[in-house]
């Protein structure tokens, strides 16, 4: 018990060094990122550093893998270091009894993450995404589902800086497509000076085609429904594009976990594929198992006692295989997302492949 308090802490130790290093380097050079960007907006050195705090935490999460196994390698490449791997194995232990300690530390870093970490990446991601939408041209885009349609919030791209809150009853699987449509047209400092209403609106590059159009001037009438006009078509322009509505209501990170299934059976009842935000789920609960194979990679090429030469290259390799597993993962979610793969295959699949593979070389090492 002793013995793996100490692993435990060491462990810990190395894990908060290698965490609050990645979020150092990731803090600059996002910052710097952040100045770049946002110059035309004329932000400030503080308001970068916030952004900039909001925006690092989602970078950190998506690289957790690697940062596990940074940290095993420090943990082993320490203990081997100072000869207590030496003196551990001499005592009888085995390599496995050795990393049962991180390897459920890891476990448990990943549960949290999951469970914890998760939920507060979605909420600084959204709040990011509304600070930023402060500094960007024209307001920020954004699009919703609701138990009574889609909604959506786009700049009008005409240079007017005037903005429209879209609500359509019902959309096609894309949402470039809104039935019984509601435009409700802002301008700066003015409050709503237009509203339209179309049986139909199509979303083509700049630009919404309506029909069926009746259209109220609410800014420029004392009796808007006086003067409110009828057309058979009406073009709008349009900031929005097909792939700018997708992210913006298809990100799967933006949903906390918790809230997720929940959110998938609204995207279904609503007629939308849900089928990115299940890859999404099904990866997130994976992701202890990711870690944990991550600290059998790391031990298996260094758990044995440094020679001269050849920690180094012990490294790189761990590096490499730990970046191949991470790609692997990737390209699985790419796969399932667009249907290539079940979902289950696409999230299980990497990190299962992964443990076995570490845990036989771990085996394979011991047994000389």
């Amino acid at each position: 018990m002793t013995l793996s308090l100490y692993i435990t802490r060491r462990f810990l130790s190395a894990f908060a060094i290698v965490l609050l290093s990645f979020w150092g380097v990731l803090f600059l050079i996002d910052m710097v990122e952040k100045i770049r960007s946002f110059a035309s907006a004329g932000i400030t050195l503080g308001q970068a550093a916030m952004l900039s705090a909001l925006s690092v935490p989602q970078s950190l999460y998506d690289i957790l893998p690697l940062v596990m196994v940074l940290s095993a390698v420090v943990l082993f490449l320490g203990l081997a270091r100072s000869s207590e791997l030496v003196v551990i194995r001499a005592a009888g232990m085995s390599a496995l009894r050795l990393v049962l300690t991180p390897v459920s530390v890891a476990l448990l870093i990943g549960v949290l993450a999951v469970a914890i970490g998760n939920p507060i990446v979605s909420a600084t991601a959204k709040r990011y995404d509304t600070v930023a939408g402060k500094f960007r041209a024209g307001g920020a885009e954004s699009a919703s589902i609701s138990s009574d349609g889609i909604w959506m919030r786009q700049g009008m791209g005409d240079g007017s800086g005037q903005q429209a809150v879209i609500h359509g009853a019902r959309a096609n699987p894309n949402a470039t497509r809104l039935y019984d449509v509601t435009f409700l047209i802002v301008a700066p400092g003015q409050g709503a000076v237009r509203r339209i209403e179309a049986e139909e609106a199509n979303l083509t590059p700049g630009a919404w085609h309506l029909s069926n159009v009746k259209d109220w001037p609410l800014g420029s009438s004392t009796n808007p429904e006086r003067d409110a006009t009828r057309a058979d078509s009406l073009t709008l322009s349009s900031s929005l594009t097909a792939e700018r509505i997708r992210d913006s209501f298809g990100s799967p990170s933006a949903v906390p976990i918790w809230q997720l299934p929940g959110f998938i059976r609204g995207i279904e009842a609503a007629g939308f594929s849900a089928r990115r935000h299940m890859v999404w789920f099904q990866m997130e609960l994976a992701l202890p198992i990711v870690l944990a194979a991550m600290v059998l990679i790391a031990a298996g090429f260094n758990m044995a006692h440094i020679r001269f030469g050849k920690s180094g290259m012990m490294v790189l390799i761990t590096l490499g295989a730990g970046l191949s597993v991470f790609f692997l993962r990737n390209i699985a979610q790419v796969l399932g997302d667009n249907g290539e793969i079940p979902v289950g295959l696409a999230a299980w699949a990497p990190p299962a492949i992964a443990l076995m593979l570490a845990l036989a070389l771990v085996l394979a090492r011991e047994d000389g």
